[in-house]
């Protein structure tokens, strides 16, 4: 059964910097493209970033790119994200998901295939 875990959330100035991670259990993490989205109180679910199973390739979503940046450790079962430059735009509930897709990754939050609980990010002074 898929599992997936976020952490690294927390309050963090304006300007400041986290690294959110998501750790997989049960199944073949390789086989996965992971993506990461948020969601704000009263705000649709946003795409961030996603990245292809062996980490071949990734997109970004415009709102943050620049700023954020995504990778992953096969080997550990972890993708992370590291987020740059924060605004408090970026305060958010942020939620990692897997695709099965090979060589590949969408920013469509459709084709995923379980998600993870989340982790909240604000962004504040």
């Amino acid at each position: 059964q898929l599992h997936l875990v976020e952490s690294g959330g927390g309050l963090v100035q304006p300007g400041g910097s986290l690294r959110l991670s998501c750790a997989a259990s049960g199944f073949s993490f390789g086989l996965y493209a992971i993506g990461w989205f948020r969601q704000a109180p009263g705000k649709e679910r946003e795409a961030v970033a996603c990245i292809t199973n062996r980490a071949g390739g990734s997109g970004t979503a415009n709102s943050v790119k620049g700023r954020f940046t995504i990778s992953r450790d096969n080997a550990k079962n972890t993708v992370y994200l590291q987020m740059n430059s924060l605004k408090p735009d970026d305060s958010a509930i942020y939620y990692c998901a897997a695709d099965r897709q090979d060589n590949t990754c969408t920013l469509n939050a459709s084709t995923y295939d379980a998600w993870g609980p989340g982790t909240q990010v604000a962004v504040s002074s």
